[in-house]
């Protein structure tokens, strides 16, 4: 047990809080909550677009500045470090643990909760400053796992071993960690010998979903979608575990001219080679992806340019079907997205899918890592028999606000601030 601590200001740290990758937006949810419990948060960053007011960016503390992907690009494939690249981490370790110290000075933080950024090694010297900062100040910590360096094939060759044994994650006394799902749980007791906690990823089943009004009526237009056709909603970013080619030979299968696939996120977070496996294929098999990134964002408002910027929940409702056949994922997102909007989906029963959400009972489509008729044949008796689909989607809906919503959370989140002690309110 901790010493007994009143926690008021909470420390968000993450390499990026911006757009609409998955982190970002569990995070947003976890910050929601805490919240309206009656905390005070407060957020440290290399790329933001949060409330100013209560944020602290270090550019170098996002994983695709200049500096760090030049170094990853030395780190991974190669198993012999330059004396210089060791000096060159250290360098940029130091000054980002001095910012590390101005943010919780500034802001007066009681406790940090560490977003990703100690859990996979996209930013080595970001992850060795708030690792040496928690074992310097003690600081009551939670380490908030998305995923790990184990989970992804391109870490596995590197010459930065000893630094990712360090620190992603590392063992700390003031440190406490959460995943999202039973098999990392398992994988970092069996890897690391770190004990954690489970808090699944979470939707706000009790809000009003959002519906097409005068903003968002125009969408369709926008991204040159009749009224009469078909939207085939891929909501993911353009990355090579999503598998977005089941998806493209789905709408080939389906031989419906109407159906139209939309995916509403970018690829640049890996590279543009898959970008462009995907453009290759879908032209293989004469489908059209509709690829309009820049029309979504968090939230609505405009760009830089002044164009105007949807919200990615603005795409929902003009769905009919979404996809999701991802060969791995750390929980799911896309899934408890379009269960909330009470849309039919299709699901590649990956992993996780299997342990950790498959055994709630939802009814949805499943495949397993390919596309079969059986398939296709469910997905036409979705799309033809609106009773079928107001089955399916209700009973979804159920199913996830008991088990997957912001009042689990909360129940998650008290219990895991308890660890430090007896708590007072805010």
């Amino acid at each position: 047990m901790y010493r007994t601590i009143k926690i008021k200001n909470i420390g968000i740290v993450s390499t990026r809080l911006q757009g609409t990758d998955g982190v970002s937006l569990e995070t947003a949810k976890w910050v929601e909550v805490l919240e309206r419990m009656g905390f005070q948060c407060y957020f440290f960053s290399g790329l933001s677009d949060w409330n100013p007011e209560k944020s602290m960016i270090e550019p170098i503390a996002f994983f695709r500045h200049p500096t760090i992907d030049e170094l990853n690009r030395q780190f991974y494939g190669i198993k012999t470090r330059k004396c210089e690249l060791t000096d060159r981490i250290h360098e940029i370790r130091c000054e980002l643990k001095k910012h590390l110290y101005r943010f919780i000075e500034k802001f007066k933080i009681d406790l940090l909760i560490v977003e990703n950024a100690i859990s996979i090694p996209l930013n080595i010297p970001f992850g060795l400053a708030i690792t040496e900062v928690i074992a310097e100040t003690n600081i009551p910590s939670v380490g908030h796992h998305h995923d790990f360096y184990w989970e992804r094939q391109r870490f596995m060759v590197n010459c930065v071993n000893d630094y990712i044994n360090m620190a992603f994650p590392p063992s700390l006394y003031s440190l406490i960690h959460v995943v999202i799902n039973t098999e990392a749980r398992k994988m970092l007791s069996y890897r690391r010998g770190i004990s954690s906690m489970i808090i699944p990823n979470v939707f706000d089943y009790k809000k009003r979903p959002l519906e097409i009004d005068d903003y968002n009526k125009d969408l369709r237009e926008k991204l040159g979608i009749k009224k009469d056709e078909i939207i085939f909603l891929q909501p993911t970013r353009i990355i090579e575990r999503k598998g977005i080619e089941r998806t493209i030979e789905v709408i080939h299968r389906l031989n419906n001219p109407k159906i139209k696939l939309v995916i509403t996120h970018s690829s640049r977070d890996e590279g543009k080679s898959y970008f462009k496996r995907v453009l290759s294929y879908a032209e293989l098999l004469d489908v059209k992806p509709v690829i309009r990134p820049d029309l979504f964002d968090l939230k609505r408002g405009k760009d830089k340019n002044g164009n105007k910027k949807y919200s990615i929940w603005d795409i929902y409702p003009h769905a009919d079907f979404i996809t999701y056949p991802s060969t791995f994922e750390g929980f799911g997102n896309a899934f408890l997205e379009a269960i909330f909007f009470k849309k039919p989906i299709l699901v590649n029963r990956y992993s996780i899918f299997q342990q950790d959400i498959e055994p709630y009972g939802f009814d949805v489509i499943t495949m397993n890592n390919y596309v079969n008729d059986d398939v296709i044949l469910k997905i036409k008796e979705v799309l033809e028999n609106p009773s079928r689909r107001k089955e399916m989607v209700e009973k979804n809906f159920k199913i996830a606000s008991k088990y997957f919503s912001y009042e689990i959370l909360q129940q998650r989140l008290k219990t895991l601030l308890l660890n430090f002690g007896q708590i007072s309110e805010p």
